[in-house]
C-alpha cells in the first residue's frame, strides 16, 4: 500500500483576514481526500501562536478552535534534517514529520511571503508562490510597477503615498492635484487583502479620513482612479505551464466589493460569465497568465480586472492564496471548469512538490 503523504493545513494568523482564514480552512479540511493523505492542522492565533489543534471543521469556521483542550504548542524545525515540526508537550518536545505545508494564510503574516519563507528555510514544500512573488503580489504597489514595466495590461491611473513624515491633509492636496480633480477615487492600503481598508472618496473633503483609515492597516496607501465597468475574475492554476479557469463575474450589493459585501452581505454574488465573446474571454484569460508569469506565480493565484463598456480590459490586482470558503471563487471557477473541490487541492498539493524551488 502507497503510503500517505503528510498534509499541515495552516490557517489562522496575525492579520485582519483571520476569521475568512479559519472559514477557508474549514472547506478545505471537509474537502480533502483523508485517504490519500494524513491530514494534520495548526492553526495561528491574531497574538501570533502557533497551535497544533485537532479541532474540527465546524469549530475551526466559528473560531472556537483555539478553546481545544488537545491543542498543543508548536515550532517549525529549521533542521532539514528533521524537517516538519516541534510539538510541545508537558513531556517535552517531539518532532512531527510533514511532508507538505497548505498554508491558507489571507493578508499579512501568511499571504506576503513571510511564511513562505520560513518553510523555503525548513525544506518543507508548501502550496502556492514563494517568498519574493508573494511579496511583490501582496504589495500593489509593486505588482502594479512590474505588470507596467512588462507591459502585460491596462492598469488604473495610480499614485502612492507613504506613511513616514506624512500629513494626511497634504497627502490629499498632492492626490486631488495629481488627479487633477478627478472622483471618485479609490483609497486602499497596498499590502491588505480582502477589500480592507478601502475607501470609495466621492469629495476632495473626504480623502484625509480615507487616507487615514488606510493608513491604519499599511504604512504605504495607493490612490487610484475609479474605473467603472464589470468586475471580473480569473482562477490560474500551474507551475511552469500554468492553466486559467473559466471567468466569473462579481455582483456586488455594496457601492463597492469590501469586506462586508465579500463575506457579510448576501446580496452579493457571483456567477460565471456566460455572455461574453469568445475573443473577449480569450484575452481575458491570456492576460490573466501573462500578468501569472511576470509576477512568478507558483501553484495558483486569482487575477481580478475590471471590463469597461469600450471593451478595455484593466488589471486591478492578483491574490496568491485566495478564499476558499463555500462562496470563494477561485474553487468555484475550477468546478465550473471540471475539476472538483477535492481535484483541486490534490492538484495544488501535487505542484507544491513537482515544484522546481524544492
Amino acid at each position: 500500500m502507497k503510503e500517505k503523504k503528510t498534509v499541515l493545513v495552516l490557517f489562522g494568523g496575525a492579520s485582519s483576514e483571520h476569521e475568512v482564514s479559519c472559514t477557508s480552512a474549514a472547506s478545505i479540511l471537509r474537502r480533502i481526500d483523508r485517504d490519500a493523505y494524513e491530514v494534520r492542522m495548526a492553526g495561528i492565533t491574531k497574538e501570533g501562536k502557533w497551535l497544533l489543534t485537532g479541532a474540527q471543521p465546524e469549530a475551526i469556521e466559528k473560531g472556537l478552535w483555539e478553546q481545544d483542550e488537545q491543542n498543543r504548542n508548536l515550532l517549525v524545525s529549521l533542521d532539514t534534517d528533521q524537517k516538519g515540526l516541534f510539538v510541545y508537550t508537558e513531556n517535552g518536545a517531539s518532532h512531527l514529520p510533514v511532508d507538505v505545508v497548505f498554508p491558507v494564510l489571507h493578508g499579512k503574516n501568511g499571504e506576503d511571503g513571510t511564511v513562505q519563507g520560513l518553510l523555503h528555510m525548513a525544506g518543507i514544500p508548501f502550496v502556492g508562490s514563494d517568498t519574493a512573488s508573494s511579496a511583490a503580489c501582496m504589495d500593489k504597489g509593486i505588482a502594479k510597477a512590474l505588470v507596467s514595466q512588462a507591459e502585460a495590461a491596462n492598469q488604473a491611473k495610480c499614485c502612492i503615498i507613504h506613511r513616514s513624515g506624512c500629513d494626511a491633509e497634504e497627502a490629499a492636496e498632492g492626490a486631488d492635484a495629481f488627479f487633477t480633480g478627478q472622483y471618485p477615487l479609490f483609497v486602499k492600503p497596498a499590502r491588505a487583502g480582502s477589500s480592507v481598508g478601502i475607501s470609495k472618496v466621492k469629495r476632495r473633503e473626504d480623502l484625509p479620513q480615507a487616507i487615514l483609515k488606510a493608513f491604519a492597516e499599511d504604512s504605504k496607501v495607493l490612490v487610484e482612479e475609479m474605473i467603472t465597468g464589470r468586475e471580473l475574475e480569473v482562477a490560474v492554476l500551474g507551475n511552469d505551464d500554468p492553466v486559467a479557469s473559466c471567468v466569473g463575474e462579481i455582483f456586488t450589493a455594496g457601492e463597492f466589493y469590501d469586506y462586508e459585501a465579500k463575506y457579510q452581505d448576501i446580496g452579493s454574488r457571483t456567477e460565471v460569465v456566460r455572455d461574453l465573446p469568445e475573443e473577449m474571454e480569450l484575452e481575458i484569460r491570456e492576460t490573466a497568465l501573462r500578468i501569472y508569469r511576470v509576477l512568478e506565480c507558483r501553484g495558483l493565484a486569482r487575477v481580478d480586472f475590471f471590463l469597461t463598456e469600450e471593451g478595455r480590459l484593466v488589471f486591478n490586482e492578483i491574490n496568491t492564496m485566495p478564499g476558499f470558503t463555500k462562496i470563494s471563487m477561485y474553487p468555484a471557477l475550477w468546478e465550473a471548469s471540471g475539476l472538483s473541490y477535492s481535484g483541486l487541492i490534490d492538484e495544488l498539493i501535487k505542484l507544491a512538490f513537482d515544484d522546481e524551488r524544492h
